[in-house]
């Protein structure tokens, strides 16, 4: 197949959107206590408008991912068109009420969004540019929190509020509209037909080397979203600001959607996945440990932009991979990585959140964390060698 038939604008329609589910979803963690003051509720009640989707993401995973399978092109419209409307609901009113309306909207949409990276490259990519096209739409997440966290900083003030949440919806409903009229064509590369129902589900999880890339990310993605929740209140007590600490988070968002926009076509050239994933669970490690021990600004902006790099770039190698193996049960293995990814997100976040009054010991338990991966890369490297 040639590359030229490669329908990369439809690539470039579903990253807009996906960064603008991103962006949705981070719209007030940026500016909590100002969006608290703003609606007059407590920094909690902010904190769900946030929440609310990691948990929706756990519950409606699987389902999404069928829906992909048996229909992708319909319910990846879907679930542009939802996250848009969830995005104008937050228009409706100035009020709590309808910003949870509106985050609740869009959380259902997520993962019918996320659960599609792997599947729209197949569909609309040849073999050779797929890597490629799951590299940017991983990137394309880490770009929508990225543009979150730099429009709270510009629009911090109560009164602003409005301002993010109408820059939000316009982004999302010009994002929507493009992706749909793409998705108006049929795809070139469709994936045919997937057994019905769960079936497809139980045919992806017999597939051991599955199984493992599930719990690596279960690990991997729990460090990364337990680091981005907590690294400000870890870092706290040896002088780091809140600012600080945003600066901090910002590197390593910037680094990871450099990582993931250029390292996983390279790696999937060389065949070198085992090796860059044992390399990316070594350097968190590192950096766990290092500010663990020696917590700082300097420290932080080395060992965070490193990882950062690395880690982010590790979920479409793994993604890929995992594509590669399913086949037309695209949808079905996304969903099941995302689900081990947003499972464990909860679960190291909540560990870390129990440690949070002691630093070093909750920046050891992370390095914890990610030594637990590495037996099971080393049984992945064997499975897929």
């Amino acid at each position: 197949m040639n590359s030229s038939r490669s329908r990369w604008s439809v690539l470039i329609a579903y990253a807009s959107v996906a960064a603008a589910s991103q962006t949705l979803w981070l719209t007030y963690a940026p500016v909590t206590t100002v969006a608290a003051d703003h609606y007059g509720v407590s920094i909690g009640a902010i904190g769900w408008l946030a929440n609310i989707e990691p948990l929706l993401y756990v519950l409606l995973a699987l389902p999404a991912g069928l829906l992909l399978d048996r229909s992708f092109r319909s319910s990846l419209a879907a679930g542009a068109i939802l996250s848009a409307i969830g995005a104008i609901v937050r228009l409706l009113g100035d009020d709590y009420s309808w910003a949870l309306i509106g985050q609740l909207i869009a959380a259902v949409a997520q993962p019918l969004l996320l659960s599609a990276i792997a599947k729209v490259a197949r569909e609309y990519l040849t073999e050779k540019d797929r890597p490629a096209g799951i590299a940017l739409g991983a990137c394309s997440l880490t770009a929508g929190q990225l543009l979150a966290i730099v429009l709270g900083a510009a629009l911090s003030a109560p009164d602003q509020i409005p301002d993010l949440e109408l820059i939000g919806a316009v982004f999302a409903a010009v994002s929507a509209i493009v992706l749909v009229l793409c998705l108006l064509r049929p795809s070139p590369y469709p994936s045919g037909r997937v057994a019905a129902g769960l079936e497809s589900l139980r045919v992806v999880w017999s597939d051991r080397a599955i199984r493992i890339m599930c719990g690596v990310v279960f690990l991997g993605f729990g460090i990364y979203i337990a680091e981005t929740t907590w690294l400000q209140a870890l870092l706290e007590p040896a002088g780091i600001t809140a600012s600080s600490a945003g600066v901090l988070l910002v590197i390593m968002l910037v680094a990871g959607t450099i990582g993931a926009a250029t390292l996983p076509t390279t790696i999937a050239r060389r065949n070198a996945q085992p090796a860059m994933l044992f390399a990316s669970v070594i350097v968190g490690i590192v950096a766990a440990l290092a500010l663990a021990v020696a917590p700082g600004f300097g420290v932080g902006v080395a060992v965070l932009a490193v990882s950062g790099f690395l880690n982010v770039a590790a979920l479409p190698v793994i993604l890929e991979l995992a594509e590669r193996r399913a086949g037309a049960a695209g949808g079905a293995v996304a969903s099941l990585v995302w689900l081990a990814g947003n499972a464990g997100g909860l679960v190291v976040a909540l560990s870390v959140q129990a440690l949070v009054d002691t630093p070093a010991a909750a920046f050891t338990l992370l390095a914890v964390f990610g030594l637990l991966a590495v037996p099971l890369l080393v049984a992945l490297r064997k499975r897929i060698a």
